[in-house]
């Protein structure tokens, strides 16, 4: 072997051995388990006001059917739909003709008895000397104070009769029993209507004060009532918080309202009880029918608050993840009020004031896994609730 080819396999060799120094380095780097970092939280006890909102539906105080007493022709209609009508102010004219005639009729049966007590008031006064001078017997003056007593008979019934008609004539014009609001009117001038009318002339809706219905499960309700004050069903549900009501645009009504009945039954078919709570509608800024969300204030003393973010669920059982001493991870089967805030949970039991828990990835953070902790500020985590 010549020399230069003595120095070709050398340095094909150095080139080799060099190549297998790197991938053994490269294997050891790559073999080394990295820890990954994850934000996280010291929990501390927590005062907040939490809020739970609920879909509602409003109604008036007052929807008032109105409906026709006389039968006839719609001849006026004093009002358009939605319009703001007062007590007593005229809806409706209905044309019925029959009940002027009747009105004119009772009047002149009333001229007709006045006239027929006149003359048996003179027959009486006539007769009564000539009793008492015996020129006749005491039966003509019987008979003629009989018919004197018929004649009054006959007026009051003439009186009764003009009242009856002047009332079924004032039937004529539809008046409007409460304050409030006008609803759809499906009847135009011309239409025939009467008391056997299917549907109404139109409905007043009494909007001083109004009513939101909602539904809340059965443990969302025990939770709210067990934590008030009071003896009974009844005292607990007047010491709940005012609500507030969230319109359709999303603005915050001004007026305070207050929950004052819960329905006796729990439907059976959802789990959820109907209430009803009473906001001031002074303005008459809500109208019934809307749709609205009622807002109910959950005040947490000294509470344990996590992010809902921080939780998965398996098996209809919600987990946090706790950080050991160690830096491993462990599952915490956690319970929860079921009221709580959009963002948080109200930890009930698992989790406990020093307790450090992760904030991010729970869901795919296996149990037992080492991680580098980035504890986080409460102020930071907490911040949408001051």
């Amino acid at each position: 072997m010549n020399k230069q080819s003595f120095l070709s396999i050398l340095a094909a060799a150095v080139v080799i051995a060099s190549c297998g120094n790197k991938n053994d380095k490269s294997a050891q780097a790559g073999g080394a388990p990295q820890v990954k970092e994850y934000k996280t939280l010291t929990l501390q006890t927590q005062s907040a006001t939490l809020n739970t909102d609920f879909p509602a539906s409003i109604q008036g105080q007052q929807n008032i059917e109105i409906r026709p007493r006389v039968e006839g022709y719609i001849d006026k209609i004093f009002v358009d739909e939605g319009a703001v009508v007062k007590a007593g102010q005229p809806l409706f004219k209905i044309n019925a003709p029959e009940y002027e005639q009747q009105v004119r009729t009772a009047s002149a049966s009333i001229k007709s008895a006045q006239a027929s007590l006149s003359s048996a008031k003179l027959a009486v006064n006539k007769v009564k000397p000539l009793v008492e001078k015996g020129i006749i017997s005491k039966y003509d003056l019987e008979s003629a104070q009989y018919t004197y007593e018929s004649a009054l008979a006959t007026l009051a019934q003439a009186n009764a009769a003009l009242v009856n008609a002047k009332t079924n004539l004032g039937y004529t014009t539809v008046t409007s029993p409460v304050n409030g609001v006008v609803g759809s009117i499906p009847f135009r001038l011309g239409s025939l209507v009467s008391s056997n009318t299917a549907e109404p002339l139109t409905t007043v809706s009494s909007i001083g004060n109004v009513y939101a219905y909602f539904a809340m499960n059965e443990k969302a309700l025990l939770n709210f009532t067990q934590s008030g004050s009071g003896t009974s069903f009844s005292e607990k549900i007047k010491e709940l918080p005012a609500v507030s009501l969230l319109l359709s645009d999303g603005s915050a009504y001004t007026e305070k309202g207050r929950i004052e009945t819960v329905n006796g039954l729990i439907n059976t078919e959802t789990g959820s009880v109907n209430i009803r709570a009473r906001f001031a509608n002074p303005k008459g800024i809500i109208r019934s029918g809307s749709s609205t969300t009622v807002r109910i204030p959950n005040e947490v003393k000294d509470g344990i608050l996590i992010p809902q973010s921080a939780t998965f669920e398996l098996q209809d059982k919600i987990f946090a993840v706790t950080v050991g001493k160690d830096g491993k991870t462990k599952n915490a089967n956690i319970t929860v009020l079921e009221n709580t805030a959009g963002n948080f949970y109200v930890v009930t039991s698992g989790l406990k004031a020093g307790d450090q828990i992760v904030l991010e990835g729970v869901a795919s953070l296996k149990e037992g896994s080492e991680i580098k902790t980035h504890n986080q500020s409460p102020e930071a985590v907490y911040a949408e609730l001051k």
